[in-house]
């Protein structure tokens, strides 16, 4: 499943202050004194994710991570799989051994095998981690690279698309992170609890990537205050069951901020 998110930035200081001031994160950093600050973001003293440098060459962008048990062997099946190994698997201090990868279709994602820090803790609440989508240009290669490697399978959700599923994740969150989920979602779609991201085609010029998205209590409110810290607010709609803008930050770059509000009477 996908556990953890980062982000790279040019400008780590004022990356901190934007996300600070947007979701009301806490910043520690996980390496004093190493070659690279790595600022772990908690909310009510519960992980959210990272902010990181940027490489002297690298743009802004948020990243994400798919645990799995054994990261010198899984990537070992991502280039099996049609996909590259960019970075080896190497130990993020104590927390993790990840590796960096990049899917047929380009879209770079992590892999995260757990030492000391399990993954995202403060998820599906505003300020936190909400999931990540798969923006490809094709969604059957993308699920025949993607199923074998993690076991994932897609479903169609109305209102929603195409989304991808982990049998046994709402379980898993019921018994960790998100004790009432399920009540939370007593109206849902069968499976839903299940969902770890989206599927979406992408738009012309798009690059693939994973793209991330952030829960919050007020669409228009989280989007004005990214304005003022500096954002840019690309794109604001409505669906059957949130209402999300895509952000732009300071530093460029891109995420949604979305608020449950389902249209639906019966959730």
């Amino acid at each position: 499943m996908t556990c953890w998110i980062d982000t790279e930035q040019p400008d780590l200081d004022a990356a901190g202050r934007f996300y600070s001031g947007l979701f009301g994160w806490t910043l520690a950093d996980a390496s004093p004194g190493g070659p690279r600050p790595y600022l772990i973001a908690t909310l009510d003293g519960k992980d959210v994710g990272a902010i990181t440098s940027a490489t002297a060459e690298g743009p802004a962008q948020w990243n994400t991570y798919v645990s799995v048990d054994d990261a010198d062997a899984a990537s070992s099946d991502v280039t099996t799989g049609g996909g590259k190994v960019v970075s080896a698997p190497a130990e993020a201090g104590f927390g993790a051994r990840t590796a960096a990868c990049v899917d047929p279709a380009g879209a770079e994602f992590r892999i995260w095998q757990a030492r000391k820090r399990f993954g995202a803790q403060h998820i599906n609440a505003p300020g936190g981690w909400n999931f990540s989508d798969l923006h490809t240009p094709d969604l059957d290669a993308a699920l025949a690279f993607y199923t074998p490697l993690f076991g994932w399978r897609a479903v169609a959700i109305e209102g929603a698309g195409t989304m991808l599923q982990v049998p046994g994740y709402g379980d898993h969150l019921a018994a960790t992170t998100d004790p009432d989920i399920y009540e939370r979602q007593s109206g849902a779609p069968p499976g839903f609890a299940d969902v770890i991201g989206g599927l979406a085609i992408t738009a012309p010029g798009e690059p693939a990537h994973w793209h991330v998205t952030f829960a919050v209590a007020d669409r228009d409110e989280s989007a004005a205050t990214a304005e003022r810290l500096g954002a840019t607010v690309v794109t604001s709609a409505d669906d059957m069951w949130t209402k999300h803008a895509l952000l732009r930050d300071p530093q460029g770059a891109e995420f949604t901020v979305s608020q449950f509000a389902p249209s639906k009477g019966d959730w």
